[in-house]
């Protein structure tokens, strides 16, 4: 872990999580790429029973609102996630290795962190409006639209 890294877990807060493709290239640049992700994000939502409040894939990195997996470490929720992903895309290696954690325990910070990643595919300009980009939740939330990976309301 980097010097002056210090990570609050088991501590009953949710966690904004984000991670980056290997030196931030954009190898979730495609829609088939992006829905491999949440295919697998599925996955491990369902086997480590995290609830999922939010997320956002990007080409070169995603956002996570979720909450602490029960009996097991965030961190190895996050690694079979990115094994799963980087075992059913071909780049190598593909992920940065670490991801950046803030701890989020209010309503007011939650929502703050969600508008913050559903506006990031326009903040980019990847699309004209947050609700023109489909690897996100953000229609979920607008029109109570279903995803790929189950959203726990938050």
């Amino acid at each position: 872990m980097p010097l002056g890294l210090k990570r609050y877990q088991q501590e009953g807060d949710d966690h904004f999580i984000t991670f980056s493709c290997h030196n931030r290239n954009p190898y979730l640049n495609t829609p088939a790429s992006r829905d491999i992700f949440l295919d697998s994000l599925e996955r491990a939502r369902a086997h480590y029973h995290f609830e999922l409040l939010g997320y956002v894939v990007m080409p070169e990195h995603v956002h996570l609102l979720i909450s602490e997996p029960p009996g097991v470490p965030l961190s190895k929720a996050l690694q079979a996630l990115k094994i799963s992903v980087s075992r059913r895309l071909t780049r190598r290696p593909f992920w940065q290795p670490r991801y950046y954690d803030f701890n989020v325990f209010t309503h007011n910070k939650r929502v703050e962190k969600l508008k913050y990643m559903h506006r990031n595919p326009a903040t980019r300009g990847l699309v004209a409006r947050p609700e023109d980009w489909p690897w996100s939740t953000y229609r979920h939330y607008l029109l109570n639209e279903p995803t790929p990976a189950m959203i726990t309301q938050a």
